[in-house]
């Protein structure tokens, strides 16, 4: 028996050399799903690797982006405060434009109503005046040639003065004397004395009258002064106030589009 025993063992481990064992499989497996893991390992950490890289690419793009847009937000807070300030500033420029454009407008207003008062003051005693030394003319003139013919009617001139406003009372009341005296019916046939009273008596009148004349014609030409003068007054103020007003009103709405822009902006 122990020849036979060792060639069937021999026979036996041939026969085992050629048939894969259970275990043989198993160790087989096991080293397949470890390459396959090894595998798979690597293209996970290919992938991982690829995907970090791209993370840290994205990390550094959006933390660059992040920092241009606080940079740009600071710069857009900056411009904001700036055009608000402006437009604040412009505001209060507009403000005090609209201010001065009443208060100038007022005050034309108010030169005019004064220009107007004295226009028509002036219209008013120039009118006296010219009236008064057109009828001390005339009554200057009836006299000097009536002084020694003295019809009633003549004296119509003198008597017109009595309703002058500019003629003093103290010369009408010696206007009234003298009228009174010429008027005497018994007047129209006198004696040699009494005719040289007469003609004493209406020289002395025509002289006061021509007194009254140059006075009164000094007086009208120095109120055509002050009227030529005030007139000027009036025209430089208006051309100034109006200057003003333009140009005010000028800056006003330049300074109303820039506000617009700023606050657009």
């Amino acid at each position: 028996m122990k020849f036979f025993g060792a060639p069937a063992l021999m026979l036996c481990g041939l026969a085992a050399g050629s048939e894969v064992t259970p275990v043989q499989k198993v160790v087989q497996l096991m080293e397949g799903m470890l390459a396959k893991g090894k595998e798979e390992k690597h293209g996970e950490q290919v992938q991982f690797a690829a995907y970090k890289q791209f993370c840290d690419d994205t990390s550094v793009e959006k933390k660059r982006a992040i920092e241009e847009a606080n940079e740009k937000i600071d710069m857009l807070k900056a411009d904001i405060e700036k055009y608000t300030a402006t437009a604040a500033k412009m505001g209060q420029e507009i403000a005090a434009h609209d201010e001065d454009i009443s208060v100038w407008t007022g005050d034309q207003k108010a030169a005019t109503r004064v220009r107007e008062i004295e226009k028509a003051d002036y219209d008013t005693l120039h009118k006296d005046y010219s009236e008064s030394v057109d009828a001390l003319q005339r009554a200057i003139a009836v006299l000097k040639k009536q002084a020694h013919d003295r019809p009633q009617a003549s004296f119509a001139q003198v008597s017109n003065l009595m309703s002058l406003n500019l003629i003093p009372a103290e010369a009408k009341k010696a206007l009234d004397l003298f009228l009174q005296t010429s008027q005497d019916p018994e007047g129209l046939e006198v004696s040699a004395p009494e005719a040289h009273g007469y003609e004493f008596q209406s020289h002395g009148v025509i002289e006061m009258l021509e007194k009254l004349l140059d006075k009164f014609i000094e007086e009208r030409t120095a109120l055509e002064k002050s009227e030529m003068n005030s007139k000027h007054a009036y025209d430089m103020l208006m051309q100034d106030l109006t200057a003003q007003i333009d140009q005010a009103t000028q800056d006003r709405t330049e300074k109303s589009e820039i506000k617009a822009k700023k606050l657009q902006a």
